[in-house]
């Protein structure tokens, strides 16, 4: 029967949502290779390695065990107390685990919580270039993202002194990213204090905690205690299909938060949090063997972008990113990027994804073996020689 309905239309707020540029280069990518193309994946953040042998025990026990069903809406409280034991060890700051909020990754949380802090106007700053989603999710509840435009000299972090000029009354956070995808730089220490004294809240994104390789790797709650800090298991743990991710929030928006969460997202899966409570106490070994290893690939990349000729002006120093100044091939990251993957079959990320700050730069992820990287950077020198 034909369908004559002709009064379906989206919203506004639904149609404003930009494509997420990274997924539509990797959609490319696997119709390539469902047509029989060799493909190598440098475009997508997702750990080559196996999730820990702890996480995956833990949880077929759990399932087996019946724990198959919905819990606190903040999260199990022993999982919750255990997040509070990370804090307490590794940055030495008492949290209250009932000031966490455990979902399924932070992706909703980030939705959540923007949906609590803005009214249709509102704004939130944040850096240029910054994580692709970033601005979807201030702007679909109504507020505005207050781009701030970096430098790469500085890792692409926010000057304390330039936020500070951005602040206007509409002004309802400053969101930052340490270790920042898609740099991969580490914001200084001095300027997170410096950050955490401005008068509007700091909300900064942690979920690269532990895969860091040079310099210091700070949280926020260390510089203020009522900051909004997301973490997670996806990166760090290589468990991004698990879907666990966490918010602590100030103890005045554990309520507000807490009710969107039950209405929106209810919980988390009990096993999956059962899973993260084993990787938090029994899983530091195997992210030392993931950091290590992506050390070294790091090093390694870098060494061939450069020998490339592509810009590589500051070692990334956390997550497993480096942005390459790409401009002396082509101003528009997006058509050289596709035409990187439909010429070679290395898929990568553009740099317009993260903002016209990163136009004319590319994303490598090395987040893939030592071999896959080589292949890849050997296609693209037989690509820029032939393109010369």
């Amino acid at each position: 029967m034909k369908n004559t309905r002709t009064n379906l239309r989206f919203s506004r707020r639904a149609e404003a949502v930009t494509p997420f540029l990274a997924m539509e280069v990797f959609e490319r990518a696997k119709e390539l290779e469902a047509g029989g193309r060799d493909i190598v994946y440098l475009c997508v953040g997702e750990p080559d390695f196996p999730s820990p042998a702890v996480a995956c025990d833990a949880a077929i026990r759990a399932i087996r065990g019946g724990r198959t069903t919905y819990t606190h809406s903040l999260g199990l409280p022993e999982l919750r107390e255990a997040i509070a034991e990370h804090y307490a060890r590794r940055y030495g700051v008492v949290v209250d685990p009932g000031r966490i909020i455990v979902s399924s990754g932070t992706s909703p949380l980030m939705f959540l919580l923007f949906s609590a802090l803005l009214d249709k106007g509102d704004e939130i700053i944040l850096p240029d270039p910054c994580y692709s989603c970033y601005p979807n999710f201030i702007r679909f509840p109504g507020g505005n993202p207050c781009f701030l435009r970096t430098r790469e000299e500085d890792g692409f972090q926010p000057r304390p002194e330039e936020v500070r000029s951005r602040i206007t009354p509409r002004t309802r956070g400053v969101f930052v990213n340490s270790p920042s995808n898609p740099a991969g730089s580490i914001l200084p220490s001095a300027w997170l204090e410096e950050l955490a004294s401005l008068p509007i809240p700091l909300i900064s994104d942690e979920v690269y905690h532990g895969l860091t390789y040079e310099g210091e790797e700070r949280s926020a709650l260390e510089f203020d205690p009522d900051a909004f800090v997301f973490g997670g298991f996806s990166k760090t743990f290589a468990m991004t299909g698990w879907r666990l991710g966490y918010l602590i929030v100030p103890p005045s928006s554990v309520r507000v938060m807490q009710s969107l969460h039950q209405n929106f997202m209810i919980s988390a899966n009990h096993f999956v949090q059962q899973a993260g409570i084993a990787v938090l106490r029994e899983g530091r070994r195997d992210v030392e063997i993931m950091r290590a290893a992506y050390d070294r690939r790091r090093r390694h990349i870098v060494e061939r972008l450069r020998a490339l000729g592509l810009g590589v002006r500051r070692m990334p120093q956390g997550a497993f990113y480096v942005l390459a100044d790409a401009r002396s091939i082509h101003s528009d990251s997006l058509k050289l990027a596709m035409e990187i993957l439909e010429a070679t079959g290395v898929a990568v990320t553009p740099g317009i994804d993260f903002g016209e700050g990163a136009q004319g730069y590319l994303r490598f992820s090395y987040a893939n073996s030592t071999e896959n990287i080589d292949k890849a950077m050997d296609r693209l020198q037989e690509y820029l020689t032939a393109r010369k």
